[in-house]
């Protein structure tokens, strides 16, 4: 039996948002959130492989198929967010779920679980951070500089990640056989945030991304206290988090999985069928289906 995804579009407090759907409302829900500077396009292989879940995977506002409204129609935070997720998951009549988060999902999934910890009953992380010691200091410097003063050269340096082959190199740093990943990957990425006034919705959200530590110990609390499982399927050889930050998982998760496979940051795309098997493995003990 095969899997079909549709390709959705809901408005969320007056701001269109674009997300892939798969399974029906009597099925039990994963809801997967992307990371910078991609979309859901990166989940377009593991909605498929999760049969028997009704799987919802949302466009960040600013990100992928969603408005991108300026920073002067919108305060872009991880905050608004996920506000916006929230409004869309309510719309969709979702209450209790499993969220799987890569990089930017991870902390706006952490927020969607502390404004209603029992709505999510289990976490699959995907290079997705929650503990300092998962910050590689190499991969985010730029970004420490710039929150410390944005200056026009610390500006500058960031903007380089917006171009071609900074996304590129996201994809392709610590990946065995490149040939395995497909370009249109970091192409799509670049596209979409090299519309008009994103560059500054990205910087906006560098800046804001100071707000993420901060949470961690109300996460660490809610991890332990509602006994949370997690599924940590991470990429050891990514640049900005590394797999000290999925090993973490274990001190406030009971029996936290934690697989770490010779990849980089967007694992899914050179060990998807590897990780999607696990995550099949993982939802069956937790969130079981009919």
């Amino acid at each position: 039996m095969s899997v079909r995804v549709h390709h959705r579009y809901a408005t969320v407090d007056g701001h269109r948002l674009f997300y892939r759907e798969a399974g029906s409302a009597g099925q039990p829900t994963v809801v997967l959130l992307h990371g910078f500077p991609t979309s859901s396009f990166m989940f377009r292989n593991l909605i498929p492989a999760l049969e028997g879940y009704r799987v919802i995977a949302p466009d960040h506002l600013g990100f992928g198929l969603s408005d991108a409204p300026s920073v002067a129609e919108f305060g872009y935070s991880f905050d608004a967010l996920a506000g916006l997720t929230a409004g869309l998951l309510d719309q969709l009549g979702v209450t209790r779920y499993a969220i799987g988060v890569q990089d930017y999902g991870a902390p706006i999934g952490w927020r969607l679980a502390l404004r209603d910890p029992e709505a999510v009953v289990a976490v699959i992380s995907q290079n997705g951070n929650g503990y300092d010691e998962g910050f590689v200091p190499a991969g985010w410097q730029g970004v420490w500089d710039y929150q410390r003063d944005q200056s026009p050269e610390n500006e500058a340096a960031l903007r380089e990640a917006f171009t071609l082959e900074a996304i590129r190199s996201q994809y392709v740093t610590g990946v065995a056989d490149e040939s395995v990943l497909s370009p249109d990957t970091w192409h799509l990425d670049h596209a979409s945030i090299s519309r008009p006034g994103n560059a500054e919705v990205q910087l906006q959200l560098f800046l804001d991304y100071a707000t993420n530590p901060p949470l961690y110990p109300a996460l660490h609390e809610w991890l332990r206290a509602r006994r949370v499982p997690v599924l940590a399927a991470w990429g050891r050889h990514d640049p900005f988090f590394g797999p000290d930050g999925a090993r973490a998982f274990a001190r406030d998760s009971p029996h936290a999985e934690i697989h770490l496979f010779d990849g980089g940051h967007f694992l899914l795309e050179s060990a998807g069928d590897e990780v999607a098997a696990l995550i099949r493995t993982f939802l069956s003990k937790h969130l079981p289906t009919a």
